[in-house]
């Protein structure tokens, strides 16, 4: 049986034993969380989590020497964020959408009385960019900083290739360091099906159906617009600018995805998800190499859906009207947001906590969406780490036309 199978069959027992247990007692649902279903999740977690640091400063150091000119590597980065940055605007746009197409928080019976959040300050905009250049990067390392560790690499890989010859040996030696980590890679993914299993069937018993009911309509909109943006914006951009077969890449990328909706996180997902777009999809490794781990850190269409939908959600709830200007500014917003606060933990939260105080909406709202927010997280995971594989199958695809043309023409 093929490993995309197992991990099917996996998500669907996953999801019959969290709903069975979501009607248990709540004694037994603890129980069988504290002494099956979390020590097996947080085994895969960690087994993944080891690789991450490792595998993404030595893959963008291979990435980077393989593009050999730095010009090609800053024009690759600026299709890459020019990408990353219209994308996310385009999945506001469907969020804030189905946000007013379904009007999850008009007519429900939500109790706003006692809501309370504590609101996350984000660091200023030029503070993050700022400290991208890591001061220790053997701290920033052990931290799992990934924009710090992500400009060191690229410092490392710009060096090899401007070296050449003289640094051939530790050339290799990163080359044979890769091919050390993505057979543990492979290892871990063996794993994989019982690791997803238990963290969904942890999910769903946690949550519970009363939670999932009273916020039923809200996500379905967040849903319909994960779907969508994945279906439509995707696919189109994977066929028009790619020139390829949507359906052939997300069959090769599912594993992947499967993953992410296990975990929750884009950058546990790394090393499966370059894994996939490689192998499974062809992308070139210097491409994958940088443009994944990037979009890991600040690539967020799913986030920015769910964000979208949720201010118009709060706002319904709160029966505040929003113009077009705050319209207009939710979007804006949150696109930029979305690079501002790359590497704050809960970013998702802390980016909709900007986005609501532009618009003048209360913060507290953000507590009627927290009970539901693990379960969407899995899905709006999925999609985001998609979009960091379409960037890259995208960028790598015309690299190699522009190389056919090129040896063409010799």
């Amino acid at each position: 049986m093929s490993l995309t199978k197992k991990i099917l069959i996996a998500l669907v027992l996953g999801v019959i034993t969290g709903i069975s247990l979501s009607f248990a007692p709540s004694d037994i649902f603890s129980m069988v969380d504290q002494y099956a279903l979390n020590p097996v999740g947080q085994l895969f977690l960690n087994l993944i989590m080891m690789l991450v640091v490792p595998i993404v400063f030595v893959s963008i150091v291979l990435g980077a020497a393989g593009l050999s000119d730095p010009v090609k590597l800053g024009k690759i980065g600026v299709q890459t964020i020019t990408f990353y940055l219209v994308t996310t605007a385009v999945a506001l746009t469907i969020g804030v959408g189905m946000g007013y197409l379904l009007e999850p928080g008009a007519g429900g019976n939500f109790n706003i009385g006692d809501n309370e959040y504590e609101e996350q300050t984000p660091p200023p905009v030029m503070e993050t960019l700022i400290n991208i250049i890591p001061e220790n990067p053997i701290e920033a390392m052990s931290s799992g900083d990934m924009l710090q560790i992500i400009a060191f690499a690229i410092f490392i890989g710009v060096a090899l290739a401007v070296l050449g010859d003289k640094t051939k040996r530790i050339h290799h030696l990163f080359e044979e360091a890769n091919g050390i980590l993505l057979y543990l890679v492979n290892l871990v993914m063996k794993t994989a099906p019982y690791g997803a299993f238990a963290l969904i069937a942890s999910a769903l018993g946690d949550a519970g159906l009363d939670a999932l009911g009273s916020m039923a309509m809200y996500m379905l909109a967040v849903i319909l617009g994960l779907v969508l943006h994945g279906a439509i914006t995707y696919s189109l951009a994977i066929w028009g600018l790619g020139k390829g077969n949507p359906l052939t890449f997300y069959k090769g990328f599912f594993p992947a995805m499967s993953v992410a909706f296990s975990t929750s996180s884009s950058s546990a997902t790394l090393p499966v998800s370059m894994r996939m777009a490689q192998e499974k999809l062809g992308v070139k490794k210097s491409i994958s190499s940088f443009v994944q781990p990037l979009g890991a850190t600040i690539n967020m269409d799913g986030t920015g859906i769910m964000q979208a939908v949720a201010t118009v959600f709060i706002s319904q709830v709160y029966a505040i009207d929003l113009g077009l200007t705050d319209i207009i500014m939710v979007i804006l917003t949150a696109t930029l947001a979305s690079i501002g606060t790359a590497g704050v933990p809960g970013v998702g939260l802390v980016m909709l906590a900007m986005v609501l105080n532009q618009v003048g909406l209360p913060t507290e709202g953000i507590a009627l969406i927290i009970g539901v927010d693990r379960l969407l997280d899995m899905l709006r995971t999925s999609l985001n780490i998609t979009g960091d594989a379409t960037c890259a199958y995208i960028i790598s695809e015309r690299e190699k036309r522009i190389d056919k043309e090129t040896t063409y023409t010799e």
